[in-house]
């Protein structure tokens, strides 16, 4: 018999201890040593992103997330385990059957992860306590941020067990699309790029002339008489992508575009400006074109 079959016929016999939040954060203790190890902890959420903070020992904390939303629902979830995540295994349960998604002692804290939330039934995150080896359970305050996703703001990039790439340079047609639906839109120039082989991500630093649109304030507009700032340049900021696309510095000025997750930038298609123009302007003469763009 697998481990997830063990692991369904188990959760047959939990007791639920239900919490239902209209509120986006969940903050909440375990239960202490010796009360009845099937009871648990259950929160429903009704958010698109947030924070769970649960205090251990646990046992057992289940999180439904079902957002209030009368347009397109959301199916893809991501979540962002704090660095303090430890003594605690993370599971998916669809239709009362458990898959591990993040095992007890598994990758850093800084690491997404990700996973399809298509139904019905909406899936549940279910985070199970790990007891020391001498019995005791480890008191720590840990948890994880999540966000839920619709098809067209879920990037490329976002995979089933994180973040992925493809690392190769976006087609015309994707390009256009890019413009039309990603989380920020910039024009700008490459300050510097710098590579975290912990994180297996590279970050690039810009300094952009003109902000189309940003989700959130993720880029910033730049302080007047600032010593770092290049002629022209009125807002800088991060942008991440992964190590293994060996992103390089280059001159000139690009058009950067992408997605915001857990308050950061992540790279989508960055063609030079120049070559923008002239897929756009193609595709404007031929009525091909997703949506309308400033030209400025």
């Amino acid at each position: 018999m697998s481990p997830n079959a063990y692991l369904f016929i188990y959760i047959l016999g939990l007791h639920i201890r239900s919490y239902t939040a209209d509120l986006c954060d969940w903050t909440g203790r375990g239960l202490e040593a010796g009360v009845n190890s099937r009871i648990v902890l259950q929160v429903r959420l009704r958010c698109t992103d947030g924070l769970v903070r649960w205090m251990t020992p646990g046992h057992a904390l289940r999180v439904v997330l079902r957002p209030n939303l009368s347009s397109t629902r959301p199916n893809i979830i991501c979540i962002k385990p704090s660095p303090s995540f430890r003594g605690v295994s993370v599971f998916i349960e669809r239709a009362g059957e458990l898959e591990l998604l993040v095992a007890d002692g598994g990758p850093p804290g800084q690491q997404v992860f990700c996973f399809r939330a298509d139904g019905p039934p909406w899936p549940a995150i279910y985070l199970q306590s790990s007891p020391r080896r001498n019995g005791a359970w480890s008191r720590t305050m840990m948890g994880f941020r999540y966000e839920l996703l619709a098809n067209r703001s879920a990037p490329p990039s976002l995979g089933q067990t994180g973040i992925q790439a493809s690392c190769r340079p976006c087609s015309d047609t994707e390009l256009l699309m890019a413009i039309c639906s990603s989380d920020f839109v910039i024009r700008g120039s490459i300050r510097n790029v710098s590579h975290n082989t912990v994180r297996q991500t590279s970050t690039v630093e810009v300094s952009a002339s003109r902000m189309y649109w940003q989700r959130s304030g993720v880029f910033e507009p730049r302080a007047a008489g600032s010593a770092s700032s290049q002629p022209g340049s009125s807002w800088h900021g991060q942008i991440h992508t992964l190590l293994q696309c060996h992103v390089k510095s280059g001159d000139g000025e690009f058009l950067f575009t992408g997605s915001e997750h857990f308050g950061e930038a992540w790279l989508g298609c960055a063609p030079r400006y120049k070559h923008f123009l002239s897929v756009y302007q193609a595709a404007w003469a031929a009525r091909r074109n997703s949506c309308d763009f400033p030209l400025d």
